[in-house]
């Protein structure tokens, strides 16, 4: 075989070093766009329609997160599929750092757990956990049930008479109400909206008896004597609802259910940029004036310690809230 001669040595030299240059110049490229994130608007997508608890908590965080960030954080609602469709949309959107979703175990947990053909949070990357809370169980004050006792006792007196609704088929509400029903075991009717404020609205209009709600979509019209609340789901009084009896405390102690709100982006967006988020969200999370906000609504700051605490976190919650569509026979349409 003949030897190379000097000119194709260098010639191969030469396109080995540029190669290698190129590889290099590819990765400062990279380095160099992440440490310049933000320079435009960023997309915050949510699940639901305006007015319920994912809307106020994404449009309560997004103007000061803005400003930490120095670009604006536009809320974009998408709402459908109990809030899969937003899931969705984001987990296929590019890994730059420009769209975010703010998801709750509806999208996460529950919608892949009555669905197998969803896959898409394997297409999401968790960044931190953000909130937590109970709900409230509330009805219209011309139902006529006063106590959680007497929604239980009214149930069973007349089964599949009584209309519940909730945000959407796979939300943690349906879920929750239908965890009850089981475990109070009365029979129920579930009328599914495509948020938290339309699915109040229509127990408020009569509509539907009963709500299984978030504490920013119920509470305002449990203040304004256009809803009575029964109890919040967790098994004892929550300061954030202290008016509101837990379900031990309101005759039901084997119930409790509570749900959570996170941020989510594209799988492959660069560590630098979910870092630079986390560490921008964690600064205005812990803000007096945020807190507040939050807690006037019936919903408390739950911080992640860090990205790898949020996936160990969804790891055990996905396990619970499929045991929970098993043990609540809930199936998709």
């Amino acid at each position: 075989m003949p030897r190379p001669n000097r000119i194709e040595s260098r010639t191969a030299s030469r396109r080995a070093l540029l190669a290698s240059l190129g590889l290099a110049l590819v990765g400062v490229g990279s380095t160099a766009c992440a440490q310049a994130w933000p320079n435009k608007p960023i997309r915050l997508v949510i699940g639901f329609a305006p007015g319920g608890a994912a809307d106020f908590v994404a449009r309560t965080i997004a103007d000061p997160l803005g400003r930490v960030l120095g670009q604006s954080v536009v809320v974009e609602n998408r709402a459908g599929a109990g809030s899969s469709l937003a899931a969705d949309f984001v987990s296929k959107a590019p890994a730059d750092g420009y769209t975010l979703l703010i998801a709750s175990p509806s999208s996460i947990s529950v919608n892949p757990a009555l669905n197998a053909k969803l896959t898409y949070t394997k297409d999401l990357l968790p960044v931190m956990r953000l909130t937590s809370s109970p709900l409230v169980v509330a009805v219209n004050p011309g139902a006529g049930i006063n106590t959680l006792q007497e929604l239980i006792a009214a149930a069973k007196a007349r089964p599949g008479f009584l209309n519940y609704t909730s945000s959407g088929k796979g939300s943690a509400p349906h879920l929750g109400a239908a965890h009850f029903g089981k475990v109070a075991g009365v029979e129920m009717v579930h009328i599914p909206y495509k948020g938290g404020a339309p699915a109040i609205q229509a127990v408020v209009a009569g509509d539907a008896q009963l709500t299984f709600g978030t504490p920013p979509s119920v509470l305002p019209m449990v203040q304004a004597g256009r809803l009575k609340a029964l109890a919040v789901t967790s098994p004892n009084r929550t300061p954030l609802v202290p008016d509101v009896p837990g379900t031990a405390e309101a005759g039901l102690p084997g119930y409790s259910l509570s749900f959570w709100y996170g941020f989510f982006v594209p799988a492959g967006t660069p560590a630098e940029v979910t870092s630079k988020l986390f560490e921008a969200t964690q600064q205005v999370m812990q803000r007096p004036e945020v807190k507040t906000a939050l807690a006037r609504e019936g919903t408390e700051v739950a911080l992640s310690k860090s990205p790898e605490d949020f996936v160990a976190f969804l790891a055990e919650d996905n396990r619970f809230w499929a045991r929970l569509v098993q043990d609540a026979g809930v199936k998709a349409e």
